[in-house]
């Protein structure tokens, strides 16, 4: 699926599934919840946390999906575009770090 068809499947669903968004600032927050969940999994399944009996049946891969359904519920309902948006951003690091990284010696 490429972006484009993704901002149109989650409009569609959306619109027969959601009734309406929620308003920007409601979903800014909801991302927030999202991206939340996501940090928890990490947390507890690459760095020194352990799971605890309510993190049972989580999913990384469920947790990002969350995230990015909300993120593109954000781009349709204020206008953006994410292909043309994620290939400008691209453009721009691609400018301003290609030597960057080779340079850095923390990466090596």
């Amino acid at each position: 699926m490429t972006l484009t068809e993704a901002q149109k499947t989650v409009d569609d669903w959306i619109k027969t599934n959601g009734v309406r968004y929620f308003n920007e600032l409601t979903n800014m927050a909801i991302l927030t919840e999202e991206v939340g969940e996501v940090a928890r999994i990490i947390c507890r399944q690459y760095g020194e946390q352990s799971f605890k009996k309510s993190d049972e049946g989580k999913n990384l891969g469920d947790e990002l999906a969350d995230v990015l359904f909300v993120l593109i519920c954000l781009a349709n309902q204020t206008g953006v575009d994410l292909t043309s948006a994620l290939a400008s951003n691209l453009a721009k690091k691609t400018n301003r770090d290609h030597d960057r990284h080779h340079q850095n010696e923390k990466l090596k």
